[in-house]
This record gives structure tokens, C-alpha cells and sequence, in this order.
């Protein structure tokens, strides 16, 4: 049976600016949701991946629906719900995206718990969830629920992607972010999260931190100044830098999430499936991984908009 790579979360249309004069005149539609972007990369690169979340009854949804397939995504566990679907515009401010979501009472947050099938459990190999789907409605529950139930049975990836505009309720949101860090074993931070999560903390210091509430790799993102991981192996602490790749750059729009398909792909062409493999994978492995999940975000930035590489491109920029 084919262990399936399976992305939990939100699924919304990004409406990217189109700009005369440096200023945004009208706007173009495009499929996103952070979890969405990168179920979108990994079946780019060859992964057999699946999408669990749920649209709207509109056009919106039913377009969503269509791009799902058109990636070649399974969309066996993305379900239909009578609420609109979660629409986010952009705006490029400084050089770096902004986004407004309208997305209350949204298709996307109402997941629930019990909406996640013994299949899903038997299929999943590899797990990713985060994003905005930790903040509002039934979601957040449902995603702690898949996420804790597949700890030790498949290698579970969390993406925080702190959207501190969309946060109305900090405290519970903390919580939740602390029972899916305690969840995952493989943690993505950019320094944008920290600072957030922790103000005024170094970011290499709270990533270090984490190690000891559950992970078992930490990959924190630094724009520009490339990613750092950290882990032990044979007991001693094992940092590993990678830097960026230069390329001339549209947008930052889905960076993160090209460079989580990225080092997911890698992992998953290595069989890593759990926590242990993740552990013990060889340090070359390790450095390779994060090599291409870099490489897959440079691409991603050299075109507008969350529009991951397939693996032919890929092999490209990496040699």
C-alpha cells in the first residue's frame, strides 16, 4: 500500500496585485493557503499527495476543487462545506508580501475532528499542517487531532506561520501552537515567528529551546541569510547552515512553504516515515535536504505568487 504525503490546513484564493505605476490596479486570482502551497510542491516534484481540509459551496471552492486535481493532489479527504471560502489579498509592502484575509466563518475553519477517517491515519506516511488553520473554528482541533494521532506512526511536519493580524485570541492561539510543536518532529520557523512568539528572543535561542518540547529537527528560515537546522545526533547538538540561493527575485509570496515541499520531498525520497529516521538521517543527507528545500524557494521567488518548481527546474538551479 503507497504511504501518501498528506497536507492539513487551510485552501483560499490569493489575489495577487497587478500594478501600474507601482501601485496595484487590479488583481489576479491564484490557489494558496500555506498547507495547500506546499501539497502543491510536493506533487510538483513526484510525490503522491493528498490535501485533507474543506472548500466552500461556491464558485470559489468549486474552482479550488478543480486545481486541486488539475496538481494531480488526491482530494479524497477534502470535503465540501455551505460557507464561503477564505479569500486573502495581497499587497507587496518594503519589498514583502502583506495579505488581508476575509475568511470569517469560512469553509476552511470548520474541519472537524471526527471528519478525519481510519484511512487517513493508515495512508498517511508523512504529515504537514500549520498555518492559519491553528487560529479559528473547528479546524485547529481537527489538526491537533490528526497531528497527535500519527505521532510515531508517520513523520509529522509543522509550519507555524504566525499571521499576527489574524490572531484575536493570543492566549488560546499559544496553547495551540504549544500542543502542535509538542506534536510535531519535524518544526519550520522563519525569524518573522519568533519574533512574535518570543519578542526581543535571539532566534537561534528559541529555536534551540524547542528542541526540548518535542522535535526532533528544527529548520529556521532567515530570509535572505539562508536556513539554519538544528538536532542531536549521538547525543551532541548538530547545527547545520545553509545559505540562500541568489536569484533575481518577483516575490517572497509561498517561499516558506516551496521550501518545506522541498526538504519534505528530499526527506521522503530518503524513506524518512518517523521521528527515529529523522534522527539518526546522515548529516550529508541532512545537508543535501536542505540544499533543495532552499533551492525550491529560490525558484519560487523568481515568479509572483505561490508557484512552486517541478523537479526538472529544480535540477537546474541546484547544480
Amino acid at each position: 500500500m503507497e504511504r501518501l504525503l498528506v497536507c492539513l490546513g487551510e485552501i483560499l484564493f490569493d489575489f495577487l496585485p497587478i500594478e501600474r505605476d507601482q501601485e496595484p490596479n487590479s488583481f489576479r486570482l491564484q490557489p494558496g493557503g500555506g498547507p495547500f502551497n506546499v501539497a502543491v510542491g510536493l506533487a510538483r516534484l513526484g510525490q503522491p499527495t493528498a490535501f485533507v481540509g474543506k472548500v466552500g459551496a461556491d464558485y470559489f471552492g468549486r474552482r479550488l476543487r478543480r486545481s486541486v486535481r488539475a496538481e494531480g493532489i488526491d482530494d479524497r479527504w477534502l470535503r465540501s462545506a455551505a460557507a464561503p471560502t477564505t479569500l486573502a489579498f495581497v499587497a507587496i509592502e518594503d519589498g514583502e508580501p502583506v495579505f488581508s484575509f476575509y475568511g470569517a466563518g469560512a469553509a476552511d475553519t470548520l474541519l472537524e475532528a471526527d471528519e478525519l477517517p481510519a484511512e487517513f491515519f493508515e495512508r498517511t506516511g508523512l504529515f504537514h499542517f500549520g498555518g492559519i488553520s491553528l487560529l479559528h473554528g473547528t479546524t485547529p482541533a481537527a489538526a491537533l487531532a490528526a497531528a497527535e494521532g500519527l505521532r510515531g506512526r508517520a513523520l509529522v511536519s509543522l509550519d507555524i506561520n504566525v499571521r499576527p493580524l489574524l490572531i484575536s485570541d493570543e492566549a488560546a492561539y499559544r496553547a495551540t501552537v504549544q500542543r502542535a510543536i509538542a506534536a510535531c518532529d519535524l518544526l519550520k520557523l522563519s525569524v518573522a515567528d519568533v519574533a512574535w512568539l518570543a519578542p526581543g528572543v535571539n532566534p537561534n535561542d528559541y529555536a534551540l529551546a524547542q528542541l526540548a518540547q518535542g522535535p526532533t529537527l528544527i529548520a529556521l528560515t532567515q530570509g535572505d541569510a539562508g536556513v539554519s537546522s538544528l538536532r542531536y545526533l549521538n547525543g551532541q547538538l548538530e547545527r547545520l547552515e545553509q545559505p540562500s540561493f541568489k536569484v533575481e527575485v518577483a516575490d517572497t509570496v509561498g517561499a516558506g512553504d516551496a521550501f518545506t515541499a522541498g526538504l519534505l520531498d528530499a526527506l521522503a525520497n530518503h524513506a524518512i516515515f518517523e521521528r527515529t529516521a529523522l534522527a539518526t538521517m546522515p548529516t550529508a543527507d541532512l545537508r543535501a535536504a536542505l540544499r533543495q528545500g532552499a533551492a525550491t524557494a529560490a525558484l519560487t521567488c523568481t515568479r509572483p505568487g505561490a508557484d512552486p518548481p517541478k523537479r526538472a527546474e529544480l535540477y537546474h538551479l541546484r547544480l
